[in-house]
Protein backbone atom coordinates (compact mmCIF):
# COMPACT_ATOMS: atom_id res chain seq x y z
CA UNK A 1 0.00 0.00 0.00
CA UNK A 2 1.29 3.27 -0.57
CA UNK A 3 1.81 5.80 2.40
CA UNK A 4 1.92 9.39 3.16
CA UNK A 5 3.02 11.08 6.33
CA UNK A 6 0.95 12.65 8.36
CA UNK A 7 2.73 14.63 11.57
CA UNK A 8 5.55 12.75 11.08
CA UNK A 9 3.14 9.63 11.46
CA UNK A 10 2.30 6.90 8.62
CA UNK A 11 -0.92 6.77 6.95
CA UNK A 12 -1.44 4.17 4.54
CA UNK A 13 -3.75 4.23 1.74
CA UNK A 14 -5.23 2.46 -1.17
CA UNK A 15 -6.08 3.73 -4.00
CA UNK A 16 -7.92 2.42 -7.11
CA UNK A 17 -6.85 5.19 -9.86
CA UNK A 18 -10.24 4.62 -12.00
CA UNK A 19 -11.15 7.16 -14.72
CA UNK A 20 -13.71 8.14 -12.92
CA UNK A 21 -14.24 11.11 -10.17
CA UNK A 22 -12.42 10.63 -6.55
CA UNK A 23 -14.41 8.88 -3.50
CA UNK A 24 -13.05 8.60 -0.17
CA UNK A 25 -14.11 5.39 1.79
CA UNK A 26 -13.59 6.14 5.47
CA UNK A 27 -13.72 2.62 7.06
CA UNK A 28 -15.47 2.03 10.77
CA UNK A 29 -14.46 1.04 14.13
CA UNK A 30 -12.68 -1.26 14.67
CA UNK A 31 -11.79 -2.05 10.52
CA UNK A 32 -9.80 -1.13 8.09
CA UNK A 33 -9.21 0.13 4.51
CA UNK A 34 -9.33 -3.56 3.54
CA UNK A 35 -13.39 -3.30 4.38
CA UNK A 36 -13.83 -1.69 0.95
CA UNK A 37 -12.22 -4.72 -1.14
CA UNK A 38 -15.95 -5.43 -2.61
CA UNK A 39 -16.44 -1.89 -3.80
CA UNK A 40 -12.40 -1.32 -4.93
CA UNK A 41 -12.84 -4.63 -7.27
CA UNK A 42 -15.75 -3.65 -8.41
CA UNK A 43 -16.27 -0.20 -8.69
CA UNK A 44 -12.54 0.78 -8.53
CA UNK A 45 -12.12 1.02 -12.89
CA UNK A 46 -14.84 3.58 -13.00
CA UNK A 47 -14.16 5.74 -10.21
CA UNK A 48 -10.71 6.62 -8.24
CA UNK A 49 -11.61 5.09 -5.10
CA UNK A 50 -9.64 6.06 -1.88
CA UNK A 51 -9.52 3.90 1.21
CA UNK A 52 -7.24 4.74 4.02
CA UNK A 53 -6.48 3.50 7.18
CA UNK A 54 -7.55 5.89 9.44
CA UNK A 55 -4.84 6.32 12.59
CA UNK A 56 -4.17 3.62 14.53
CA UNK A 57 -6.11 1.05 12.18
CA UNK A 58 -4.33 -1.53 9.40
CA UNK A 59 -1.14 -0.11 8.09
CA UNK A 60 -1.25 3.41 9.54
CA UNK A 61 0.34 4.58 12.85
CA UNK A 62 -1.45 4.88 16.28
CA UNK A 63 -1.77 8.35 17.17
CA UNK A 64 1.08 9.56 19.36
CA UNK A 65 -1.72 10.29 22.43
CA UNK A 66 -4.36 7.81 21.91
CA UNK A 67 -6.61 9.61 24.62
CA UNK A 68 -6.00 13.79 23.20
CA UNK A 69 -7.32 12.36 20.25
CA UNK A 70 -10.81 13.52 18.62
CA UNK A 71 -13.12 12.58 15.47
CA UNK A 72 -11.74 15.72 13.80
CA UNK A 73 -8.01 14.90 14.23
CA UNK A 74 -9.75 12.03 11.45
CA UNK A 75 -10.75 14.64 9.28
CA UNK A 76 -7.61 16.67 9.20
CA UNK A 77 -5.72 12.94 8.18
CA UNK A 78 -8.34 12.69 5.32
CA UNK A 79 -7.42 16.54 4.14
CA UNK A 80 -3.89 15.59 4.21
CA UNK A 81 -4.36 12.41 2.62
CA UNK A 82 -6.37 14.29 -0.46
CA UNK A 83 -4.15 17.50 -0.28
CA UNK A 84 -0.76 14.99 -1.31
CA UNK A 85 -3.39 13.42 -3.99
CA UNK A 86 -4.02 16.55 -5.54
CA UNK A 87 -7.87 16.04 -5.20
CA UNK A 88 -9.74 19.20 -4.23
CA UNK A 89 -13.10 17.64 -3.18
CA UNK A 90 -14.28 14.01 -3.16
CA UNK A 91 -17.37 12.60 -2.46
CA UNK A 92 -16.92 11.34 0.93
CA UNK A 93 -18.23 7.71 2.33
CA UNK A 94 -18.40 6.83 5.73
CA UNK A 95 -19.21 4.26 7.50
CA UNK A 96 -20.47 3.71 11.23
CA UNK A 97 -16.95 5.81 12.71
CA UNK A 98 -16.23 6.64 9.30
CA UNK A 99 -19.36 8.41 8.89
CA UNK A 100 -18.68 10.52 12.00
CA UNK A 101 -15.45 11.52 10.65
CA UNK A 102 -17.51 12.32 7.54
CA UNK A 103 -19.48 14.83 9.51
CA UNK A 104 -16.50 16.55 10.78
CA UNK A 105 -14.77 16.72 7.55
CA UNK A 106 -18.59 18.64 7.02
CA UNK A 107 -18.26 20.95 9.60
CA UNK A 108 -14.16 21.81 9.17
CA UNK A 109 -13.70 21.49 5.75
CA UNK A 110 -17.18 21.61 3.61
CA UNK A 111 -15.58 22.43 0.46
CA UNK A 112 -13.58 18.93 0.44
CA UNK A 113 -17.02 17.25 0.16
CA UNK A 114 -18.64 17.02 -2.91
CA UNK A 115 -21.57 14.38 -2.25
CA UNK A 116 -22.17 12.46 0.77
CA UNK A 117 -22.42 8.66 1.49
CA UNK A 118 -23.60 7.85 5.01
CA UNK A 119 -23.59 4.06 5.76
CA UNK A 120 -24.82 2.45 8.83
CA UNK A 121 -24.17 5.80 10.55
CA UNK A 122 -25.93 8.42 13.55
CA UNK A 123 -25.50 12.03 13.70
CA UNK A 124 -26.18 11.66 17.33
CA UNK A 125 -23.64 11.60 20.01
CA UNK A 126 -23.19 8.85 22.49
CA UNK A 127 -25.87 8.29 25.53
CA UNK A 128 -24.30 7.96 28.77
CA UNK A 129 -24.71 4.02 28.47
CA UNK A 130 -22.70 4.17 25.34
CA UNK A 131 -20.07 6.69 26.50
CA UNK A 132 -19.38 4.43 29.78
CA UNK A 133 -19.42 1.13 27.52
CA UNK A 134 -16.61 3.01 25.95
CA UNK A 135 -14.74 3.48 28.28
CA UNK A 136 -15.20 -0.13 29.73
CA UNK A 137 -13.77 -1.20 26.46
CA UNK A 138 -11.03 1.07 26.60
CA UNK A 139 -10.25 -0.44 30.24
CA UNK A 140 -10.46 -4.12 28.71
CA UNK A 141 -8.10 -2.73 25.87
CA UNK A 142 -5.48 -1.67 28.38
CA UNK A 143 -5.48 -4.27 30.39
CA UNK A 144 -5.93 -7.93 28.27
CA UNK A 145 -5.60 -6.76 24.99
CA UNK A 146 -8.54 -7.20 22.13
CA UNK A 147 -8.61 -10.48 21.84
CA UNK A 148 -11.55 -10.94 23.55
CA UNK A 149 -13.29 -7.68 22.52
CA UNK A 150 -13.23 -8.37 18.68
CA UNK A 151 -15.30 -11.76 18.65
CA UNK A 152 -18.33 -9.05 21.44
CA UNK A 153 -18.39 -6.70 18.80
CA UNK A 154 -18.49 -9.00 15.69
CA UNK A 155 -21.59 -10.44 17.00
CA UNK A 156 -23.44 -6.99 16.54
CA UNK A 157 -21.68 -6.24 13.41
CA UNK A 158 -23.52 -8.88 11.49
CA UNK A 159 -27.00 -9.83 10.43
CA UNK A 160 -28.58 -12.83 12.28
CA UNK A 161 -28.10 -14.94 9.06
CA UNK A 162 -24.66 -14.26 9.02
CA UNK A 163 -23.93 -15.23 12.70
CA UNK A 164 -21.85 -18.70 12.09
CA UNK A 165 -20.82 -18.42 9.17
CA UNK A 166 -16.93 -19.01 9.22
CA UNK A 167 -15.49 -17.28 6.27
CA UNK A 168 -17.66 -14.26 6.81
CA UNK A 169 -16.44 -14.02 10.90
CA UNK A 170 -12.85 -14.97 9.92
CA UNK A 171 -13.08 -12.40 7.46
CA UNK A 172 -14.36 -9.72 10.21
CA UNK A 173 -12.30 -10.68 12.99
CA UNK A 174 -9.45 -10.25 10.49
CA UNK A 175 -10.20 -6.65 9.73
CA UNK A 176 -9.60 -6.23 13.63
CA UNK A 177 -6.55 -6.94 14.10
CA UNK A 178 -5.05 -3.17 15.20
CA UNK A 179 -2.74 -1.90 17.87
CA UNK A 180 -4.39 -1.58 21.45
CA UNK A 181 -3.27 2.33 21.14
CA UNK A 182 -5.83 2.22 17.81
CA UNK A 183 -8.18 0.96 19.25
CA UNK A 184 -8.32 3.65 22.83
CA UNK A 185 -7.66 6.74 20.47
CA UNK A 186 -10.75 5.80 18.39
CA UNK A 187 -13.04 5.07 21.47
CA UNK A 188 -11.50 8.24 22.99
CA UNK A 189 -12.44 10.42 20.26
CA UNK A 190 -16.46 8.44 19.63
CA UNK A 191 -16.77 9.51 23.16
CA UNK A 192 -16.44 12.84 23.04
CA UNK A 193 -17.97 13.27 19.25
CA UNK A 194 -20.07 16.31 18.72
CA UNK A 195 -23.79 15.79 18.10
CA UNK A 196 -24.08 16.45 14.32
CA UNK A 197 -28.38 16.15 14.21
CA UNK A 198 -28.80 20.32 14.21
CA UNK A 199 -26.05 20.22 11.02
CA UNK A 200 -28.40 17.62 8.84
CA UNK A 201 -30.50 20.44 7.75
CA UNK A 202 -27.46 22.47 6.47
CA UNK A 203 -26.60 20.01 4.22
CA UNK A 204 -26.13 21.01 1.10
CA UNK A 205 -24.51 18.40 -0.84
CA UNK A 206 -26.25 15.21 -3.00
CA UNK A 207 -26.42 12.87 -0.11
CA UNK A 208 -27.22 9.05 0.28
CA UNK A 209 -27.87 7.20 3.38
CA UNK A 210 -27.76 3.17 3.40
CA UNK A 211 -28.20 1.09 5.65
CA UNK A 212 -28.59 -2.57 6.58
CA UNK A 213 -32.01 -3.78 7.19
CA UNK A 214 -31.20 -5.94 10.18
CA UNK A 215 -28.73 -3.37 11.47
CA UNK A 216 -28.76 -3.12 15.65
CA UNK A 217 -26.72 -0.95 15.80
CA UNK A 218 -27.59 2.23 13.40
CA UNK A 219 -31.41 0.50 12.41
CA UNK A 220 -33.32 1.80 9.13
CA UNK A 221 -35.42 3.98 12.14
CA UNK A 222 -31.91 6.02 12.26
CA UNK A 223 -31.56 6.58 8.67
CA UNK A 224 -34.94 7.28 7.65
CA UNK A 225 -34.81 10.25 10.61
CA UNK A 226 -31.51 11.27 8.96
CA UNK A 227 -33.30 11.13 5.76
CA UNK A 228 -35.52 12.84 6.52
CA UNK A 229 -33.62 15.71 7.59
CA UNK A 230 -31.35 16.42 5.33
CA UNK A 231 -32.59 17.93 2.08
CA UNK A 232 -33.23 16.11 -0.62
CA UNK A 233 -31.46 13.23 0.78
CA UNK A 234 -31.52 9.51 -0.49
CA UNK A 235 -31.76 6.37 1.22
CA UNK A 236 -31.35 2.85 0.72
CA UNK A 237 -32.16 -0.41 2.47
CA UNK A 238 -30.26 -3.30 2.31
CA UNK A 239 -32.29 -6.36 3.03
CA UNK A 240 -30.53 -9.11 4.37
CA UNK A 241 -27.71 -7.25 6.13
CA UNK A 242 -26.60 -5.92 9.18
CA UNK A 243 -24.19 -3.01 10.20
CA UNK A 244 -21.65 -4.15 7.28
CA UNK A 245 -24.04 -4.27 4.41
CA UNK A 246 -21.01 -3.22 2.09
CA UNK A 247 -19.42 -6.73 2.87
CA UNK A 248 -22.61 -9.04 3.85
CA UNK A 249 -24.52 -8.03 0.79
CA UNK A 250 -21.93 -6.44 -1.37
CA UNK A 251 -23.96 -6.74 -5.00
CA UNK A 252 -26.76 -4.45 -3.47
CA UNK A 253 -24.48 -2.23 -1.76
CA UNK A 254 -21.84 -1.43 -5.05
CA UNK A 255 -25.45 -1.22 -7.02
CA UNK A 256 -26.46 1.65 -4.80
CA UNK A 257 -23.23 3.26 -4.43
CA UNK A 258 -22.75 3.25 -8.22
CA UNK A 259 -26.28 4.69 -9.05
CA UNK A 260 -25.48 7.55 -6.65
CA UNK A 261 -22.02 8.53 -8.07
CA UNK A 262 -23.30 7.67 -11.45
CA UNK A 263 -26.18 10.58 -10.51
CA UNK A 264 -23.34 12.88 -10.06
Amino acid sequence: MPEIRVEGRRLRYEDAAGDGPPVLLLHGFPLSSAMWAPQLAALGSRFRLIAPDLPGFGGSDAPEDPVAWRIGDYATAAVVLLDALGIGAATVVGHSMGGYVAFALLRRHAERVRALVLQDTRPGADSQEVFASREEQQKEVRSVGIAALKPRLMQRLLAPKNLGDPVLENAVLSLMDHPAAGYVAALEAMKHRPDSTPSLSHVRVPTLIVVGAEDVLTPPSVARAMQAAIPGGRLAEVPGAGHLANLEEPDAFNEALASFLAAL
